[in-house]
């Protein structure tokens, strides 16, 4: 995995913010097939959707509403903050 984020930053060291996301969009979509472990799966999709939205960001594409965004949205508009999951210390 070193030598993938040392091969990345060659790469784009002079290229602009755009480009070292889409860079980087298809470097989490390669790992994304490759993990092994579900806590790395949750991670890499965490970065990739974060990815996703920066891109459509700087392409100045509409914000898409989607399922989890509208469901954040309804627990902040009920004032509910915390995680659905209950701390796994308290079962």
């Amino acid at each position: 995995m070193q030598a993938l984020a040392k091969d990345i930053y060659t790469r784009t060291k002079n290229d602009t913010r755009y480009d070292r996301l889409i860079e980087l969009r298809n470097t989490l979509e390669t790992a994304i097939g490759e993990f092994e472990s579900m806590r790395d799966l949750a991670a890499l999709s965490r970065q990739y959707r974060e990815t996703l939205k920066e891109i459509d960001e700087l392409e100045g594409a509409e914000p898409t509403n989607d399922g989890i965004a509208e469901i954040l949205t309804a627990r902040k508009a009920d004032g509910i903050t915390a995680t659905v999951r209950k701390d796994s210390s308290e079962l």
